[in-house]
């Protein structure tokens, strides 16, 4: 009861930033897999970076398809892969069965209890343990090297929990993305929403301004203060 009201405080909190924001919004995709953000420089030459996308691929195929964008997404979940393994997809879209995290090598990834539902995560699950993967997973930086990459447009993150270290690694390598669309997972019940709280923080001292917060109150769209 008291995390549910800390939340509702912190949303309220965030809808008055949002409304600070000049930047006029567009969302894309369908309403599970859809995400909003600022349409301004989007083009054949914006780079976009979309880790964690399980069945849903329809918010970057609909930046390539109105803006020409270049798509790399990354998902080493098994049914992810099978999935995308019988799809016919534009040249714009590369996909890599690697995962992210805030070091490079193994890790185990865990399946969802429930069966229906596609999302592996890195967080220790333990409901699960017996059914865990192992899956290669790389450092954003590393990401950006192995691709010949100096920079990410947009950089898209449903990662099941494992964002607060990657974005506390993204800033220590000084990664700048232009716009950061994240799911914060503090509904999980080992993630608390200080945590989200705190990357928040992080973002904003970072030059990052909160563009939208989805009806969930847990995908947000970031943009930095410079593009905006």
């Amino acid at each position: 009861m008291v995390e549910q009201k800390n939340e509702l405080i912190w949303i309220k909190f965030l809808s008055l930033l949002t409304r600070r924001t000049k930047c006029l919004t567009e969302r894309l995709g369908s309403e599970y897999g859809g995400w909003t953000l600022c349409p301004i420089r989007l083009s054949t030459k914006t780079t976009v970076y979309s880790f964690g996308i399980g069945e849903d691929i329809s918010f970057d195929l609909a930046l390539i398809e109105k803006y020409g964008c270049r798509v790399f997404a990354f998902d080493p979940t098994p049914r992810s892969i099978q999935w995308l393994q019988r799809k016919n997809l534009p040249a714009q879209f590369k996909w890599f069965d690697i995962g992210i995290a805030d070091y490079n090598g193994k890790a185990k990834f865990f399946p969802p209890e429930n069966t229906d539902f596609v999302s592996h995560t890195l967080l220790e699950r333990s409901e699960t343990e017996n059914k865990a993967i192992t899956v290669q997973i790389f450092r954003l930086s590393n990401i950006l090297r192995k691709l010949g990459h100096n920079r990410i447009d947009v950089l898209k993150m449903d990662i099941e929990g494992a964002e607060y270290k990657v974005i506390t690694d993204m800033f220590s390598t000084n990664i700048r993305p232009n716009q950061i669309l994240v799911e914060f997972h503090h509904f999980f019940k080992n993630v608390s929403l200080l945590k989200t709280i705190t990357a928040t923080i992080s973002l904003w001292l970072h030059g990052y301004r909160l563009l939208t917060l989805s009806p969930s109150s847990h995908e947000y769209s970031f943009i930095h203060k410079n593009v905006a």
